[in-house]
Protein backbone atom coordinates (compact mmCIF):
# COMPACT_ATOMS: atom_id res chain seq x y z
CA UNK A 1 0.00 0.00 0.00
CA UNK A 2 2.62 2.36 0.71
CA UNK A 3 4.23 1.80 -3.07
CA UNK A 4 1.24 2.02 -4.36
CA UNK A 5 0.42 5.85 -2.53
CA UNK A 6 4.13 6.89 -3.37
CA UNK A 7 3.57 5.73 -6.93
CA UNK A 8 0.27 7.66 -7.30
CA UNK A 9 1.54 10.66 -5.83
CA UNK A 10 4.66 10.82 -8.02
CA UNK A 11 2.10 10.11 -10.82
CA UNK A 12 0.46 13.21 -9.93
CA UNK A 13 2.99 15.61 -9.86
CA UNK A 14 3.03 17.48 -13.06
CA UNK A 15 6.11 17.67 -14.75
CA UNK A 16 8.61 20.43 -14.83
CA UNK A 17 8.13 22.96 -18.00
CA UNK A 18 10.87 22.37 -20.48
CA UNK A 19 13.66 24.51 -20.63
CA UNK A 20 14.30 27.21 -23.61
CA UNK A 21 15.46 27.50 -26.61
CA UNK A 22 19.15 29.32 -24.86
CA UNK A 23 19.01 26.89 -22.45
CA UNK A 24 18.59 23.61 -24.39
CA UNK A 25 21.43 24.72 -27.00
CA UNK A 26 23.20 25.31 -23.61
CA UNK A 27 22.39 21.71 -22.40
CA UNK A 28 23.30 20.13 -25.61
CA UNK A 29 26.63 21.95 -26.11
CA UNK A 30 27.99 20.68 -22.85
CA UNK A 31 28.71 16.94 -21.86
CA UNK A 32 26.78 16.94 -18.97
CA UNK A 33 23.43 17.74 -19.30
CA UNK A 34 21.89 19.88 -17.17
CA UNK A 35 17.88 19.40 -16.67
CA UNK A 36 15.86 23.24 -17.31
CA UNK A 37 18.92 25.32 -16.84
CA UNK A 38 17.73 28.84 -17.39
CA UNK A 39 19.62 30.79 -19.86
CA UNK A 40 19.63 34.00 -21.79
CA UNK A 41 20.51 34.37 -25.50
CA UNK A 42 19.35 37.75 -26.83
CA UNK A 43 18.39 38.65 -30.25
CA UNK A 44 20.20 40.29 -32.71
CA UNK A 45 17.24 43.37 -32.50
CA UNK A 46 18.03 43.40 -29.11
CA UNK A 47 21.71 44.34 -30.14
CA UNK A 48 21.41 46.50 -32.75
CA UNK A 49 18.79 48.76 -30.74
CA UNK A 50 21.88 48.77 -27.90
CA UNK A 51 24.00 49.33 -30.52
CA UNK A 52 22.46 52.36 -32.29
CA UNK A 53 20.61 53.59 -28.72
CA UNK A 54 23.67 53.82 -26.69
CA UNK A 55 26.45 56.42 -28.62
CA UNK A 56 22.61 58.27 -29.12
CA UNK A 57 21.74 58.81 -25.77
CA UNK A 58 25.31 59.77 -24.85
CA UNK A 59 25.63 62.11 -27.28
CA UNK A 60 22.33 63.60 -25.74
CA UNK A 61 23.49 62.92 -22.04
CA UNK A 62 26.75 65.56 -23.07
CA UNK A 63 24.01 67.88 -24.31
CA UNK A 64 21.87 68.26 -21.94
CA UNK A 65 23.86 67.95 -19.24
CA UNK A 66 26.81 70.29 -19.97
CA UNK A 67 24.45 73.31 -21.35
CA UNK A 68 24.80 76.40 -21.97
CA UNK A 69 28.53 75.16 -23.21
CA UNK A 70 26.66 72.87 -25.72
CA UNK A 71 24.66 74.72 -26.70
CA UNK A 72 24.89 77.35 -29.90
CA UNK A 73 27.36 79.97 -29.11
CA UNK A 74 28.94 77.59 -26.61
CA UNK A 75 32.77 76.74 -26.67
CA UNK A 76 31.26 73.09 -26.65
CA UNK A 77 28.85 73.70 -29.58
CA UNK A 78 30.70 72.84 -32.92
CA UNK A 79 31.35 70.35 -34.40
CA UNK A 80 29.53 67.98 -31.82
CA UNK A 81 26.69 69.26 -30.97
CA UNK A 82 25.61 71.49 -34.10
CA UNK A 83 22.38 69.39 -35.14
CA UNK A 84 21.00 70.30 -31.72
CA UNK A 85 20.60 73.96 -33.24
CA UNK A 86 17.76 72.76 -35.08
CA UNK A 87 16.55 70.25 -32.31
CA UNK A 88 16.38 73.42 -30.17
CA UNK A 89 14.50 75.00 -32.55
CA UNK A 90 11.87 72.07 -33.10
CA UNK A 91 11.62 70.98 -29.46
CA UNK A 92 12.07 73.94 -26.94
CA UNK A 93 12.57 71.58 -24.19
CA UNK A 94 16.05 71.61 -25.91
CA UNK A 95 16.33 75.55 -26.83
CA UNK A 96 17.28 78.68 -24.64
CA UNK A 97 13.51 78.82 -24.43
CA UNK A 98 13.25 76.40 -21.22
CA UNK A 99 17.44 76.75 -20.24
CA UNK A 100 16.42 80.71 -19.63
CA UNK A 101 13.29 79.92 -17.76
CA UNK A 102 15.11 77.37 -15.99
CA UNK A 103 12.76 74.46 -16.92
CA UNK A 104 14.39 71.50 -14.78
CA UNK A 105 12.70 68.66 -16.52
CA UNK A 106 15.36 68.47 -19.36
CA UNK A 107 18.17 67.83 -17.14
CA UNK A 108 16.13 65.97 -14.98
CA UNK A 109 15.60 63.13 -17.61
CA UNK A 110 19.50 63.84 -18.93
CA UNK A 111 20.56 62.61 -15.37
CA UNK A 112 18.01 59.15 -15.81
CA UNK A 113 19.42 58.66 -18.91
CA UNK A 114 22.78 58.60 -17.23
CA UNK A 115 21.57 55.99 -15.26
CA UNK A 116 19.85 53.96 -17.95
CA UNK A 117 22.98 53.85 -20.05
CA UNK A 118 24.97 52.80 -17.03
CA UNK A 119 22.45 49.47 -16.21
CA UNK A 120 22.21 49.36 -20.27
CA UNK A 121 26.20 48.74 -20.40
CA UNK A 122 26.43 46.96 -17.02
CA UNK A 123 23.89 44.17 -19.10
CA UNK A 124 26.29 44.08 -22.16
CA UNK A 125 29.37 43.69 -20.28
CA UNK A 126 27.93 40.44 -18.35
CA UNK A 127 26.48 39.30 -21.16
CA UNK A 128 29.93 39.43 -23.58
CA UNK A 129 31.78 38.80 -20.32
CA UNK A 130 29.74 35.52 -19.43
CA UNK A 131 27.99 34.63 -22.42
CA UNK A 132 29.66 31.33 -24.24
CA UNK A 133 29.57 30.47 -27.48
CA UNK A 134 27.20 27.51 -28.55
CA UNK A 135 27.23 25.70 -31.75
CA UNK A 136 24.12 26.24 -33.68
CA UNK A 137 23.38 29.06 -32.17
CA UNK A 138 24.70 33.12 -33.85
CA UNK A 139 24.91 34.72 -30.70
CA UNK A 140 26.35 33.40 -27.38
CA UNK A 141 24.45 32.36 -24.38
CA UNK A 142 24.64 33.32 -20.91
CA UNK A 143 23.24 31.30 -17.94
CA UNK A 144 22.33 30.83 -14.85
CA UNK A 145 22.60 33.65 -11.73
CA UNK A 146 24.40 36.30 -14.65
CA UNK A 147 22.16 35.98 -17.16
CA UNK A 148 19.28 36.33 -14.28
CA UNK A 149 21.03 39.82 -13.39
CA UNK A 150 21.68 40.67 -16.31
CA UNK A 151 18.59 40.33 -17.83
CA UNK A 152 16.59 41.60 -14.99
CA UNK A 153 19.09 44.79 -15.60
CA UNK A 154 18.23 45.35 -18.98
CA UNK A 155 14.35 45.08 -18.53
CA UNK A 156 14.55 47.36 -15.27
CA UNK A 157 16.34 49.76 -17.63
CA UNK A 158 13.76 49.28 -20.44
CA UNK A 159 10.70 50.25 -18.33
CA UNK A 160 12.49 53.06 -16.94
CA UNK A 161 13.16 54.28 -20.14
CA UNK A 162 9.75 53.88 -21.68
CA UNK A 163 8.35 55.27 -18.52
CA UNK A 164 10.18 58.75 -19.03
CA UNK A 165 9.19 59.02 -22.63
CA UNK A 166 5.80 58.43 -21.99
CA UNK A 167 6.45 61.26 -19.17
CA UNK A 168 8.30 63.53 -21.98
CA UNK A 169 4.98 62.59 -24.55
CA UNK A 170 2.99 63.59 -21.51
CA UNK A 171 4.18 66.53 -20.33
CA UNK A 172 3.52 67.95 -24.01
CA UNK A 173 0.11 66.89 -23.92
CA UNK A 174 -0.89 68.65 -20.62
CA UNK A 175 1.01 71.52 -21.45
CA UNK A 176 -0.93 72.30 -24.70
CA UNK A 177 1.86 71.60 -26.75
CA UNK A 178 4.14 74.09 -25.16
CA UNK A 179 7.34 72.93 -26.49
CA UNK A 180 6.88 71.57 -29.94
CA UNK A 181 2.98 73.15 -31.14
CA UNK A 182 5.06 75.49 -33.33
CA UNK A 183 5.94 73.18 -35.70
CA UNK A 184 3.97 72.34 -39.08
CA UNK A 185 2.59 68.79 -39.16
CA UNK A 186 5.85 67.99 -41.48
CA UNK A 187 8.50 69.04 -39.49
CA UNK A 188 6.59 67.48 -36.35
CA UNK A 189 6.36 64.08 -37.91
CA UNK A 190 9.93 63.83 -39.14
CA UNK A 191 11.80 65.93 -36.77
CA UNK A 192 10.52 64.98 -33.28
CA UNK A 193 7.43 61.84 -33.85
CA UNK A 194 9.40 59.58 -35.09
CA UNK A 195 12.69 59.94 -33.52
CA UNK A 196 11.21 59.60 -30.21
CA UNK A 197 9.00 56.78 -31.35
CA UNK A 198 11.33 55.10 -31.63
CA UNK A 199 12.18 55.12 -27.55
CA UNK A 200 8.43 54.34 -26.89
CA UNK A 201 8.64 50.94 -29.35
CA UNK A 202 12.10 49.27 -28.53
CA UNK A 203 11.80 49.50 -24.66
CA UNK A 204 8.41 47.99 -25.22
CA UNK A 205 10.06 45.23 -27.73
CA UNK A 206 12.83 45.02 -24.70
CA UNK A 207 9.91 44.93 -21.83
CA UNK A 208 7.85 42.24 -23.14
CA UNK A 209 11.11 39.77 -24.99
CA UNK A 210 12.99 39.88 -21.06
CA UNK A 211 9.79 40.18 -19.08
CA UNK A 212 9.14 36.93 -20.61
CA UNK A 213 12.35 34.94 -19.88
CA UNK A 214 12.03 36.30 -16.56
CA UNK A 215 8.19 35.17 -15.95
CA UNK A 216 9.90 31.55 -17.60
CA UNK A 217 12.53 31.34 -14.60
CA UNK A 218 10.39 31.90 -12.44
CA UNK A 219 7.97 29.47 -12.95
CA UNK A 220 10.58 26.89 -13.76
CA UNK A 221 11.86 27.76 -10.28
CA UNK A 222 7.83 27.28 -9.07
CA UNK A 223 8.09 23.73 -10.20
CA UNK A 224 10.90 22.72 -7.61
CA UNK A 225 13.02 22.19 -10.93
CA UNK A 226 16.64 22.43 -10.11
CA UNK A 227 18.16 25.65 -11.84
CA UNK A 228 21.48 25.59 -11.90
CA UNK A 229 23.34 28.99 -11.12
CA UNK A 230 27.17 29.75 -12.17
Amino acid sequence: MVTTRSASRAAATPPPPPPSSAAAALQTSTSTPTPNLWAHAPSRLTLLWFAVSLPAVIWDCGYVLLRPWTMEGGHLHWPLYTPYKLYGEIDHIYGWKAFNAHNGFTSAQGLLNVVETAMSLYYLWVYFRGGKVVAGRASRVLSGRPAAVAVLTAFSAAVMTLSKTVLYWLQEYFSGYDNVGHNSLPDLILLWIIPNGLWLIFPTYLIYVMGGEIIEGLTTASTGATIKSE
